[in-house]
């Protein structure tokens, strides 16, 4: 079967993708920045890409007639810029449109559990995309989906933050709010396992786990799994704002994403029964199976996708491969090089920088620098990386965003996500001579970018110097 899968870069569809690889479908990907997209790591012949964006109409007319299923896993709620449901619904649009001029017999969608008449923000726009998505001449399936749980999945994340950082918690009464969690594998067992069965086309399904449990228990259980002791005290006076940037400054989230997690966080998203689990043969895992299982995933450097993958600067919106030419005019540099001996073991240096190995020189200086990145409303470094070995063009890589990874080339180049009065990039290389080529590059927007890079420049030699010195040795 041909199957057309949207937001293919995004933490389901990169679940979604090997299985029904391994059930024998041709999938076709819809991405809106091909770099981003690494079609080599799946091996396998039966996937290709298309670079689409389901906001701009004209971009769709590649999309192919001949496909049997779509899923649509498309959403906004994470973006700085904008109005996200007006964003989620102008997708939704072009997606039927163009969908419903196809030979596809369903659409499958992801949602989130609404059963609540006043939801939040998020909650309300997803029930109206599924509104949208229900006009459409195909049928649709629709999978409602609460809190998911799994390795870099953002409910994970933000809960390890908490717990792990956090002996003692005052934390705001949304914390007494039930909610019904649910396994990554799970999730994606119920979307692979809906795919053209007709029994559920034109329906509706609310998925999740065996447990109903409110956030302060889910806190709790994860403390004592990871053997912890933690107190939480739950007040009312912290204000969804407060609770917002408690949320931003203790954890790796942004500040938008953060501001839509408290306000869907408010709302009890809980199950209503169905027969889709028996029908499809599926046994919801609990959610402390769920919690080991993520870690298993990353103890063995095996996280196949992350929520922090999906999130951008502003400024790289249209795509990364734009920035991908690093400037030359205009620019300040910070320029070393160093006469390698073991190219092969200096490149598996530079392939695992960032993350738990650090920058390899002045750790706490950089550490210093995303927390004030932090109060200045960036991303920090907190974000860490996927997988401590293996690296791929649009991945986040703490507070930078990888543009370039070639390991033949022998060339990374990264592009910080920081807060800056103007842009910058940092490259390595490794030459035929056995030369390692390390070049920080910044662009300044106006005088405060020119007085920036002077004010820094000390440090930048300091550290640069110490950095290119250990990778190398």
């Amino acid at each position: 079967m041909r199957i057309l899968l949207t937001g293919a870069t995004g933490y389901i569809a990169q679940r979604l993708i090997p299985v029904l690889l391994g059930n024998g479908h041709e999938v076709i990907c819809c991405v809106r920045d091909r770099a981003r997209f690494d079609l080599e790591k799946y091996r396998s012949t039966h996937i290709s890409e298309l670079e689409v964006d389901f906001l701009k109409p004209d971009t769709l007319q590649n999309i192919p007639s001949d496909i049997d299923a779509a899923y649509y896993l498309i959403h906004s709620m994470s973006t700085s810029t904008g109005d996200f449901e007006k964003m989620e619904e102008t997708s939704a649009i072009n997606f039927k449109n163009c969908i419903q001029h196809t030979k596809a017999r369903q659409v499958i969608y992801l949602s989130g559990i609404v059963n609540e008449e006043i939801l939040s923000r998020h909650l309300t726009s997803r029930r109206n995309v599924e509104r949208i998505l229900s006009e459409g001449t195909y049928s649709l399936t629709t999978l409602r989906a609460g809190i998911i749980i799994g390795s870099g999945s953002a409910s994970f994340e933000i809960i390890r933050d908490l717990v792990e950082k956090l002996p003692v918690m005052i934390a705001p009464r949304w914390l007494d709010t039930k909610s019904q969690p649910i396994a990554i594998r799970n999730v994606i067992e119920f979307l692979s396992g809906v795919l053209l069965n007709e029994k559920t086309f034109n329906k509706s399904y609310d998925i999740g786990g065996p447990d109903i449990i409110t956030y302060k228990q889910m806190l709790l259980r994860f403390a004592k799994l990871r053997g912890l002791k933690r107190w939480i005290g739950v007040v009312p006076v912290m204000t969804p704002k407060l609770s917002s940037y408690w949320l931003y400054f203790i954890t790796s989230t942004s500040y938008s994403l953060a501001q839509n997690l408290v306000e869907s966080m408010k709302v009890e998203v809980i199950c209503k029964d169905n027969n889709l689990k028996e029908l499809l043969g599926i046994t919801p895992v609990s959610y402390e199976d769920a919690i080991k299982e993520a870690f298993e995933k990353k103890e063995l450097n095996q996280v196949p996708s992350s929520w922090k993958d999906v999130l951008t600067s502003n400024t790289l919106n249209e795509g990364i491969s734009r920035y991908a030419e690093v400037p030359v005019h205009g620019c300040f540099f910070d320029y070393r090089k160093l006469h390698i001996t073991d190219s092969e073991t200096v490149i598996n240096r530079i392939w695992s920088i960032g993350g738990i190995n650090g920058w390899y020189y002045a750790d706490w200086l950089w550490g210093i620098r995303g927390f004030i990145d932090k109060l200045f409303g960036g991303v920090g470094l907190r974000r860490g990386r996927k997988n401590q070995n293996h690296i791929s063009p649009g991945e986040a890589l703490d507070f930078w965003r990888v543009l370039i990874a070639d390991r033949r080339e022998k060339r990374l180049l990264l592009f910080a996500e920081m807060k800056l009065p103007g842009e910058a990039w940092l490259e390595f290389r490794i030459d035929n001579q056995n030369v390692l080529h390390q070049t920080a590059t910044f662009r300044p927007l106006g005088l405060w970018g020119r007085l920036y890079w002077y004010s820094v420049m000390p440090l930048h030699r300091f550290i640069f110097r110490g950095m290119i010195q250990n990778i190398a040795s």
